[in-house]
């Protein structure tokens, strides 16, 4: 089966890819040894195994999620600089469709995938931030075919917070500005932070390619402005609302606008409400979560030039979660799990979308386990399954008009140094829009959608 799948020029790839990571992470290894830590590090004076579970970020600890809801603000303010980079190797099981035609064409290639600059840490004693800046290296294809890179805001996160404790009571209380649904959660079960936590971005079929809108559909699209509380590390609430990342906010959709075809701008009507509840206990090495939330939003079409429809209604998306999740954390060992089941109900009473009916469903189940063992040798799974009411027009790729997509990913990675991640992926479909076998019509099956997937990842100065 190996000798089947990994042709000879991929295994040179390999042995390629394999030189170029050793020589990076030895470089980045020296760097980091000789000068500061990143920003969040060198503030609280904390090793990156403090904040992440196991060393796995963006994997928050109890003491991480604790520094985030307190607005960033721990420590030392100091120089709020840094930059992460990832490079990366993706093969696909079967990369031809039945013309012969390429599926995905930078399959097979070591790859500079994407870079980020990040402007975080304390600015009060009150308030914080975390902005990050992100250039894609194969953003996409323009009428040539040749590749073009694209510089635009990612995750970003303002936060004013204030801590009230007594003899009986310990409140956080905060106020957060943001600009992707879940981007200010604290558990890695929120969409915005959960696994995979870093994925080919080349590949045009080694993901689930619908999902539910909360699971990334506004990111660095929307503003968000809410509220939240966390009283006695028991208890944790939050309400916001999001609306359109234009006007003065629009720093936060930096690099989409309307009529581009790449990076379109999403406009919502009005103010769009979201709903957080989780149930915390930290004990000795543990700590659990069990939570739901729920998002409401009501989005504009956008017509042929992708340019924005007002007047004519608009597409409502009500999205429904519960989530939950488990640590374990006492050197040398860490475990964590992680669960999260979403269901969304479309009505889309113009057909905007979906051209069967007037109304439709989305459910995403999403499971994962991870062991780290030193901080350095980690194993994770995971297992997806995407199911969906059938239409034509929206899922017009699936031959049977679903869009359910299942699968595994298993992934082992190795920590050199607390900068540097290098793991290896192998995402395996048994389900793919609607079928396993012939899904598009034209003989292609799920299976020949699996996709190796080989990165390293690594921040620094």
């Amino acid at each position: 089966m190996t000798k089947a799948f990994i042709s000879n020029p991929a295994i040179h790839h390999l042995l390629g890819l394999g030189w170029a990571f050793a020589l990076v992470a030895l470089g980045l290894f020296q760097a980091s040894t000789a000068h500061a830590l990143p920003i969040f590090a060198r503030q609280t004076g904390q090793s990156c195994v403090a904040c992440h579970a196991g060393g796995q970020f963006p994997e928050l600890t109890s003491y991480g999620r604790m520094f985030k809801l307190n607005g960033y603000t721990f420590g030392e303010r100091t120089v709020p600089i840094a930059a992460m980079a990832l490079a990366d190797f993706t093969k696909t099981r079967n990369n031809h469709d039945t013309s012969g035609n390429i599926v995905s064409p930078k399959d097979g290639n070591v790859i500079f995938d994407a870079a980020s600059i990040f402007l975080a840490g304390k600015i009060t004693d009150k308030i914080g931030a975390f902005a990050q800046f992100t250039y894609s290296n194969y953003d996409h294809q323009d009428g040539d075919g040749g590749w073009k890179g694209h510089w635009g805001s990612d995750n970003t996160d303002f936060r004013f917070v204030d801590r009230i404790i007594g003899e009986a009571n310990d409140f956080i209380l905060g106020v957060t500005l943001h600009n992707n649904p879940t981007v200010q959660d604290v558990w890695n079960t929120a969409p915005a932070w959960s696994y995979p936590y870093v994925s080919s971005s080349t590949s045009a079929v080694g993901s689930a390619q619908f999902t539910p809108i909360i699971e990334g559909g506004l990111a660095q699209q929307v503003v968000g402005t809410g509220a939240y509380v966390y009283w006695n590390k028991t208890i944790y609430a939050e309400l916001t609302a999001y609306s359109t990342a234009d006007g003065i906010w629009s720093f936060l959709s930096k690099g989409n606008k309307p009529g581009d075809p790449n990076h379109p701008q999403t406009y919502l009507r009005a103010y769009n409400p979201y709903f957080r509840l989780a149930l915390t206990r930290d004990w000795g090495p543990h700590s659990v979560m069990l939570g739901m939330f729920a998002l409401n939003v009501d989005v504009y079409p956008n017509d042929a030039e992708f340019f924005p429809i007002f007047g004519s209604g608009v597409t409502r998306y009500r999205d429904i979660g519960v989530d939950a999740q488990y640590q374990y954390i006492l050197e040398p060992h860490t475990i964590t799990a992680q669960a999260r089941y979403i269901q969304e109900n479309i009505s889309d009473p113009n057909n905007f979308v979906y051209g069967d009916s007037q109304s439709a469903n989305l459910k995403s189940l999403r499971l994962k386990a991870s062991y780290i063992y030193q901080a350095k040798y980690g194993v994770s799974l995971s297992f997806f399954n995407v199911t969906g009411s059938p239409d034509s027009v929206a899922y017009a790729s699936s031959a049977n008009s679903y869009p359910n997509t299942q699968g595994l990913t298993p992934e082992i990675f190795w920590i050199p140094v607390q900068y540097v991640r290098i793991g290896l992926q192998y995402t395996h479909f048994t389900r793919y829009l609607g079928a396993r076998s012939n899904y598009d019509g034209n003989g292609r099956n799920a299976k020949d959608n699996d996709t190796l997937f080989i990165y390293l990842w690594a921040a620094s100065f």
